[in-house]
């Protein structure tokens, strides 16, 4: 059975939606109830805190990536069993990039499209009844949602909240939670986002202070009663089709950006996941038929990968006995060379002629649209697959390889090659999402 759903939002990145989700997981994780996980959009990292909240794995859903039929799909086979299914929104809730309506990368698009009511995370630092015009803005703008409650954060006082709530009270939008201001749970970031789960200090305790402030200032029952059914999927839906039958997966703190549902989807397939360390210097199985290097943070552990000899030595191995590909960090570990935030180069593996470097650093991150140059791990020369970049490392030379695929943005940018491959190995700083 699929459960009811909601999901959190905000009027932009930064107010609090992450930290008030989690708290929420937790607590009604706590209290017995089984909730399912969605995130919404390109994101690694917040799903391993929401694994982590619900003792659940969940889910990323794109609304430019994954047309209809996938995403529904995707929600049927994610959330069945569950109690109550909780997403979690990207940046503001209307902010996505250009395209038809339901298909902009928005959060809003996966609301609409799974039928999810919004509860809306303010954070009213710096303003009081302001918050109550931004309310009814987002009851108005967009016909195909119901903004159905809102939770005050950042709250600095009593007086505060009394001059919110007088100012809401005309819009009919109940006020599910009104959170003070803290600054003493904070979960730590770095580059690409929040610091990952499994490498956050005591995690467990965080949070369950996370749902100590919940239970505390959100009403929970009310929330939860405000869930809508789910609309599920009236069939099944295409997948990236697994790399091969046995696949050996890179994962560890240095290699952990793969996406939930193409691990879900591989196996479903039929495929075999072996997980190995490169950082602890473990080689690829030796029965896989082939290895795939998530993308990650091996910018930070360049030195330590440079001397795993095992590692290194077991991956161009299995270059000869099958196809080996890598994503973003993934890629970079792949190429000849990396050179780190300090300006030092460190040999990789060779296997493609990439020299990448972390000193010289630029931001690149969009949706990306890729067409495969050649038969490979993903599928045949002229696939088409969507995706995206989002990385700080850049290209000092791609040593003449031919490029692994040609790619545009979602805005109509002219294609351009991506990334790299030679014989059986290839790579670029696409991440695949979905097929198209």
């Amino acid at each position: 059975m699929i459960p009811p759903g909601l999901l959190i939002a905000a009027p932009r990145s930064g107010a609090g939606k992450t930290t008030i989700s989690l708290g929420i997981m937790r607590a009604l994780t706590r209290q017995g109830v089984a909730v399912a996980p969605v995130k919404c959009g390109p994101d690694y990292i917040d799903p391993a805190f929401h694994t982590a909240a619900c003792g659940r794995a969940g889910v990323n859903l794109d609304s430019w990536a994954m047309d209809d039929t996938q995403r529904a799909a995707l929600a049927t086979q994610a959330l069945t069993g569950a109690d109550l299914a909780v997403g979690e929104a990207l940046m503001g809730l209307f902010d996505g990039v250009p395209g038809p309506i339901g298909r902009m990368g928005s959060s809003a698009d996966i609301a609409a499209s799974l039928g999810w009511p919004v509860v809306l995370v303010l954070d009213v630092s710096g303003q009081s009844q302001t918050a109550a015009a931004v309310a009814l803005g987002f009851q108005r703008f967009d016909p195909r949602l119901q903004v159905a409650g809102v939770i005050l954060n950042r709250l600095g006082s009593p007086r505060h909240e009394r001059l919110i709530r007088a100012a809401m009270a005309p819009l009919g939008l109940p006020i599910l939670g009104a959170v003070p201001r803290t600054a003493s749970i904070a979960l730590p970031e770095r580059h690409l986002g929040l610091v990952q789960a499994g490498e956050t200090a005591d995690l467990a305790a965080k949070l369950d202070a996370l749902a100590d402030l919940a239970e505390t200032h959100i009403d929970l029952a009310a929330l939860r009663s405000l869930a809508a059914p789910t609309r599920a999927a009236a069939a099944p839906a295409r997948a990236v089709r697994p790399p091969g039958q046995r696949i050996a997966l890179a994962w560890d703190a240095a290699f952990s950006f793969l996406y939930p549902h193409l691990l879900m989807q591989w196996r479903a397939a039929g495929a075999e996941v072996l997980p190995f360390s490169p950082l602890a210097d473990e080689p690829p199985p030796a029965h896989a038929d082939c290895v795939w290097l998530p993308g990650g943070y091996p910018e930070l552990h360049a030195g330590r990968l440079a001397q795993n000899a095992a590692f290194l030595t077991g991956l161009r191995r299995a270059a000869d006995r099958g196809p080996v590909h890598g994503e973003c960090g993934g890629y970079m570990v792949l190429g000849e060379s990396l050179i780190d935030a300090a300006g030092v180069t460190h040999p990789m593996a060779g296997l493609l002629g990439l020299q990448s470097s972390f000193a010289t650093r630029r931001m690149t991150l969009g949706y990306r649209r890729v067409t495969l140059s050649a038969d490979g791990p993903l599928g045949a020369a002229g696939t088409r697959l969507r995706g995206h970049e989002f990385h700080y490392a850049t290209v000092r030379d791609l040593g003449g390889d031919p490029p692994f695929a040609t790619g545009e943005d979602a805005y109509g940018s002219p294609p351009q090659a991506m990334g790299s491959r030679r014989n059986r190995v290839s790579g670029s700083f696409f991440h695949v999402i979905a097929p198209e």
